[in-house]
């Protein structure tokens, strides 16, 4: 009863005027049971789950039908009825459809916690094999640039995110991450999620091979020193196939070839240079520096003082008051005389 309760993930319809090639919901696959809610219907569905304390959020989708401005407005008015007649205040994420018009995308944000289109492909060309009926630059990516104007011109809270699909048509992750870098630096992106393929009966990728979820995983972590760590690209560990390491961290891939031979000294490093360090993330390397204007780093204890749960991982790319910690002393040893 007091565990964290689920954002509900619903869609409009189930039936979808477009066929890509990896979706379970395309056009003329017989497989899929069709199913379409009206914005009364859908509104009044998840405000009954979320009176009974079973779902906390919602997020809404759509397959298209009649367009994307029509499936749009179904979307809006959806929210609208939440928002306005059920006087819902929680998280909402709406789903921008392809080709929705500027004033629906508006009133989207207006209403929404998150809105999200799905780029799908790192690529133009990318998405065209996912995708074929699908346009890029004028359908997706041009709304994600209406969505980041909006933010900035307009004062819109709602946070923006996307999402690909990896390994389907031979992607590279420096093809993913290239784009990850520019959504979240030119565009504002808050998040980028990334789903491993795997194959859907009856559709033309049935037999393509299922991508690896260790290589999705990869590409979150790489994806939040992007974000949040100050890497760049060419800070990332690439293979010769210009994808990550699936047996070892990105993060720890760069340190184990920089820092194991020249570790950072604590006591002196810039808050850039702790975040390189394994097991120290953006709140530990603020604590770091904060807990310096009083004393020394001189063992990992003191690490730990400050919230470094992941102590003994950085320890091998660190020095403390100039010695490696496996050198140092507890502070309470005497020597034997």
């Amino acid at each position: 009863p007091t565990g964290k309760k689920p954002v509900l993930k619903a869609m409009m319809t189930t039936a979808c005027e477009r066929n890509c090639f990896y979706c379970p919901f395309r056009a003329g696959r017989t497989k899929t049971q069709r199913l379409t809610f009206t914005p009364d219907e859908m509104a009044k569905s998840f405000q009954t789950l979320h009176r009974a304390n079973v779902a906390d959020g919602l997020f809404l989708s759509s397959g298209i039908i009649k367009g994307g401005v029509t499936t749009q407005d179904k979307i809006i008015d959806t929210a609208e009825i939440l928002r306005h007649k059920y006087n819902y205040q929680g998280y909402l994420h709406l789903k921008i459809m392809p080709s929705a018009e500027v004033d629906q995308i508006r009133r989207a944000m207006q209403l929404a916690t998150r809105v999200s289109i799905n780029l799908e492909g790192a690529t133009a060309a990318r998405l065209q094999q996912l995708a074929p009926k699908k346009d890029y630059w004028n359908e997706l990516f041009q709304r994600l640039q209406w969505i980041s104007q909006l933010r900035q011109q307009e004062a819109l809270r709602a946070s923006i995110v996307t999402q690909f699909v990896v390994g389907a048509v031979g992607d590279t992750d420096t093809e993913l991450l290239e784009v990850t870098e520019k959504l979240y630096h030119r565009l504002g992106l808050q998040r980028t999620y990334y789903m491993a393929f795997g194959p859907v009966a009856q559709t033309p990728f049935e037999d393509r091979p299922a991508t690896s979820k260790q290589r999705e995983f990869r590409l979150y972590q790489a994806s939040f020193l992007l974000r949040d760590y100050g890497w760049q690209l060419e800070d990332l560990a690439f293979e010769q196939v210009a994808n990550l390491r699936l047996d070892v961290d990105p993060k720890q891939a760069w340190a184990e070839e920089y820092l194991r031979q020249a570790p950072v000294e604590i006591n002196h490093a810039s808050r850039a240079d702790l975040l390189r360090v394994p097991g120290i993330g953006p709140k530990g390397a603020d604590a770091i520096v904060q807990q310096r204007r009083y004393g020394r780093f001189t063992e990992l204890s003191h690490l730990r003082r400050v919230g470094i749960r992941q102590a003994e991982r950085a320890a091998p790319y660190l020095l403390l008051d100039g010695h490696a910690p496996a050198q140092q002393l507890p502070l309470h040893f005497k020597p034997a005389h």
